[in-house]
């Protein structure tokens, strides 16, 4: 039996870290930590490191950051890994780099596939408005998420919860599920089980646009959107012109604004900044103006003549 394989691990954002600290929790610190390079972000693009690169300095385990996937094959063939786990790495991992474990590629994915297969799993199933979702551990193969399972968990989905702190829960139950699994997938204990085709489903990259809304749709639904795009991309709506974000926003539950255009703003029952959806409406709690600082909503409508009576695209 392997009692310590031999890791490399592959990963870049927050939701990989769970997986990599509970590696080093538990006696199976990695001999190689690969991420993506260092890149410059926000406003004053200070280049960053990435979270990964963070836990592995403080952890004294080298860091690999290739530019490219011609030099993805050198890593294993240098390291001779047992296994590789890789988290939202970030990269595509090239057929002849597949192979060079001796027990493959672990990959922890944030759905319970072939449910959501691609680059946005938790934002969908917020969308959707799933009342569970879960983490799937697959061996990756050339094929975007449609390896065997190795094995799976589900997590409940609840009404505040965002792609932020949904992604939070699934990467700690991914993190627990691997050092559940890894000893025995090492050793070759464990079965794997094929996806099924017929049921795969496919998610689609986020974009910036994505987070427009739109007033047809009913106010259960934008609320959805405001959860599932929490931090990023964020929703946003027109305003003469410019972008309006929304920075925080509720459910108008009782039937006001009933006889307005989607997207015609009034005042909700406590003179709150509302805006009336496809069916039922919501409140702005806090919003942010193109070029400006977030302020609440009420703020927005008393420096905002014009904007009783308005309709927003």
């Amino acid at each position: 039996m392997l009692q310590k394989p031999k890791i490399i691990f592959w990963g870049t954002p927050e939701f990989a870290v769970p997986a990599l600290q509970a590696l080093i929790d538990n006696d199976l610190k990695p001999v190689l930590v690969v991420t993506q390079p260092d890149k410059p972000i926000g406003r004053k693009q200070e280049v960053i490191p990435s979270p990964i690169k963070k836990i592995a300095s403080e952890n004294n385990i080298p860091i690999f950051q290739p530019l490219h996937q011609k030099d993805l094959p050198e890593i294993c063939r240098k390291y001779q890994p047992d296994v590789c786990v890789l988290a939202a790495f970030g990269l595509i991992i090239p057929k002849n780099v597949l192979n060079k474990p001796a027990c493959g590629f672990l990959n922890i994915h944030p759905s319970l596939l072939p449910k959501y297969r691609g680059s946005s799993p938790i934002q969908t199933a917020l969308l959707n408005n799933d009342k569970e979702t879960g983490v799937s551990l697959i061996q990756l193969t050339n094929k975007v998420d449609a390896g065997p399972i190795i094995a799976q968990k589900t997590l409940a989905i609840t009404n505040l919860d965002n792609a932020q702190t949904l992604s939070k829960r699934l990467a700690e139950l991914g993190a627990d599920l691997l050092i559940e699994i890894l000893p025995d997938f090492a050793a070759g204990k464990i079965v794997s089980r094929v996806q099924d085709e017929s049921r795969a489903t496919y998610t689609k990259k986020i974009s910036r646009e994505d987070g427009r809304i739109n007033w047809q749709k009913e106010a259960g639904q934008i609320e959805r959107q405001f959860r599932a795009f929490y931090p990023w991309p964020g929703i946003f709506t027109l305003f003469n012109g410019k972008r309006l974000k929304i920075a925080n926003l509720s459910v108008l539950e009782d039937d006001f604004g009933a006889e307005l255009a989607p997207g015609a703003v009034f005042l909700g029952p406590e003179g709150e900044l509302a805006v009336k959806a496809g069916s039922g409406a919501v409140i702005l709690n806090s919003v942010q103006p193109e070029g400006k600082k977030e302020m609440p909503g009420n703020d927005f409508l008393r420096g905002q003549k014009e904007l009783a009576g308005a309709v927003f695209s």
